[in-house]
């Protein structure tokens, strides 16, 4: 299937803007949606990381999983 995405140009001949298809565009923000969702995800892996490395430094009592559930499922 050729391309379906359209340049504008400006006078110079450089390229300024594209047209995209929609059903193109909308898979393009689907994909992007679900990158962010994921890098939430991990970025709360990894703060949740170092923040057991640094309670750990510290000695400080974290919660545990068993207390987390009973919090959560109240």
């Amino acid at each position: 299937m050729a391309s379906a995405l359209k340049y504008m140009i400006d006078e110079k001949g450089d390229k300024t803007s594209v047209l995209v298809p929609l059903k193109t565009w909308e898979r393009i923000n689907q994909d992007y949606t679900k990158l962010q969702n994921k890098l939430k995800v991990l970025t709360g892996i990894k703060e949740g990381i170092n923040e057991v490395k640094e309670a750990r430094k510290s000695g400080e009592k974290l919660q545990t999983l068993k207390e987390f559930l009973r919090e959560s499922n109240s």
